[in-house]
């Protein structure tokens, strides 16, 4: 039995061929695809500008540079993420803040964080986990009132939308991944939505040695940047994956909706049922307590029948860096047992309905097996 992933992308003919066109033309770092990719991100985005980098990790890094976080400053955010939601923190001198999540919705708990401002905080980052979008009124009127900059991790909510407006099309500085498991690809690579040309020009810096071109061919370099330029070869991909965005997210909910009655009847915290602003990343279910020890081996049985799931993701402060920086002492219940139960299972626009009755079948009996052998222990 062929393996089902629980993402992939899709990519079509006419993406592969405009691959090769970009191929043949001989240049295929930064140029014109990346131009025409920013341009049409920027349309989607109101107008408001965008620029491309080679991973959403460098565009939060260079966010934070933008909003002039600076060592011995404090950046709240959630330690239910990919660990490089924190470790951008880290890599501008600052120290990441962790608050606990909404058990329910799995995003950063906006109370907690905003009990946890102190005169050193300067920026939240909260994270649309599984393409869910954390309250952006609650988020902007906290920021608001205490003087905060706002970057949003939006790496999995291309598309998602917030009371009917699309995310990136207003707030502070919004970043997005268009890694391959994401709703739509470059291959590797990422952007970021900023607030005016200034900034932009800032970013463009940043992701190129914080190089300036002269007239005269010369150049200079005025602040210490990176290497993290986006190639015309994944803005070709790009730009044949944001054709198909709103195709690929109206599949997504499809799917996702298609889940709920036949994992219903097992012990198992479904995912909020948001079909109007999730743009359905990842569809990621809670294992009961007693199963929680066992998910590395319900995984492994899963796989057995030909179905690949996966944990997104472990507590970032219970990761050894973060321990042996003495940032594992936050007291956050929620995330840690959602950590510990998470399960994400196949979500991905190529797959067809029968595959989800597959999944539930799969779940279905791999948990009853292990229910059963934990009965017999």
């Amino acid at each position: 039995m062929d393996l089902l992933p629980f993402t992939r992308p899709d990519i079509d003919e006419e993406t592969i061929a405009a691959v090769a066109d970009v191929l043949r033309s001989g240049w295929l770092t930064t140029g014109p695809k990346c131009r025409e990719l920013e341009a049409a991100l920027s349309l989607r985005a109101g107008g408001r500008p965008v620029r491309l980098v080679s991973s959403a990790t460098a565009a939060l890094e260079f966010a934070l540079r933008i909003a002039g976080v600076q060592p011995g400053d404090e950046v709240i955010t959630t330690s239910l993420s990919w660990v490089a939601t924190a470790n951008v923190i880290l890599a501008v001198g600052a120290t990441p803040v962790f608050v606990d999540i909404d058990p329910v919705t799995r995003l950063i708990d906006l109370a907690q964080a905003e009990a946890s401002i102190s005169g050193r905080t300067r920026a939240i980052i909260p994270v649309d986990l599984a393409g869910f979008p954390v309250d952006r009124d609650r988020l902007y009127d906290l920021a608001g009132r205490h003087g905060l900059r706002v970057i949003e991790d939006a790496a999995q909510s291309q598309g998602a939308r917030w009371h009917g407006r699309e995310l990136g099309s207003f707030g502070d500085l919004v970043a997005f991944s268009f890694h391959p498991n994401k709703n739509m690809t470059t291959g590797e690579g990422g952007c970021l939505v900023m607030n005016s040309e200034l900034e932009a020009r800032h970013f463009e810096k940043l992701r190129l040695q914080g190089v300036t071109r002269c007239a005269d061919g010369t150049y200079d370099c005025d602040l210490l940047g990176g290497k993290a330029n986006l190639t015309d070869i994944g803005a070709a991909i790009g730009l044949g994956q944001l054709k198909r965005l709103d195709q690929f997210n109206r599949r997504r909910r499809e799917l996702a909706r298609l889940y709920f009655p036949l994992l219903a009847g097992l012990s198992l915290d479904l995912p909020p049922a948001d079909f109007e602003c999730s743009n359905w990343h990842m569809f990621q279910v809670l294992l009961p307590a007693t199963l929680a020890g066992q998910r590395g081996e319900l995984i492994r049985l899963l796989r057995e029948s030909g179905i690949a799931a996966g944990v997104h993701y472990p507590a970032i402060h219970k990761t050894s860096l973060y321990r042996e920086l003495g940032l594992d002492t936050a007291k956050l219940p929620h995330t840690e047992s959602v950590a510990a139960r998470i399960l994400t299972l196949p979500l991905f626009p190529a797959m067809q309905d029968a595959d989800v009755e597959r999944v539930a079948s799969a779940l279905a009996v791999a948990m009853g097996h292990l229910g059963t052998a934990e009965e017999k222990a």
